[in-house]
């Protein structure tokens, strides 16, 4: 198989993401995302649903908790003394994996759109929580985890994220 055969399934309802070739499953994830549940209005904080793919690959070979702000290296390495400084922060760290929609009017376009929304599968605090919706409307992934999604994950992979109730697993 090729990683033209690869594609990324998020299910919301079990909070993981899964790696696939073809129907084999190659790699399994714990993930956290959006608080605000599933949805893909603008501002809304919440996790959009429906057919993605990724438009960009950001920090490939960056170091492990390399902090980003607009997506680009800031120069920083998380660490505790960061987070104390910034207790209120929502940390986007080591790679980013930026979505766009493919669903015209359900996640691309207008209000909808999840590349305008910022939406991206990323690295994050190894104190947040994984397993629970707790994100900003972004795929929050162990900063580990995320390098093994990132190298296996070329632009243009197709990203399907389903709601609890939409997905069969």
């Amino acid at each position: 198989m090729s990683p033209a055969d690869r594609r990324i399934l998020v299910d919301i309802g079990s909070q993981r993401l899964s790696l696939l070739e073809g129907d084999r499953v190659i790699g399994r994830y714990p993930v956290s995302t959006g608080r605000n549940g599933v949805g893909e209005q603008n501002g809304s904080g919440c996790t959009p649903r429906g057919l993605h793919r990724v438009r960009l690959r950001i920090g490939d070979a960056c170091p492990v908790g390399t902090v980003f702000r607009g997506r680009r290296p800031t120069g920083e390495v998380f660490d505790e003394s960061l987070a104390a400084a910034y207790p209120n922060r929502d940390w986007i760290l080591t790679r980013i994996l930026w979505l766009t929609g493919c669903e015209p009017g359900r996640n691309r376009g207008g209000p909808v759109d999840t590349l305008r929304r910022f939406i991206y599968i990323h690295g994050c605090a190894e104190s947040e929580p994984m397993g629970e919706p707790c994100s900003h409307g972004c795929i929050r992934m162990r900063n580990a985890d995320l390098i093994r999604l990132f190298d296996q994950t070329p632009v243009g992979t197709m990203v399907e994220i389903l709601a609890g109730d939409e997905s069969g697993a």
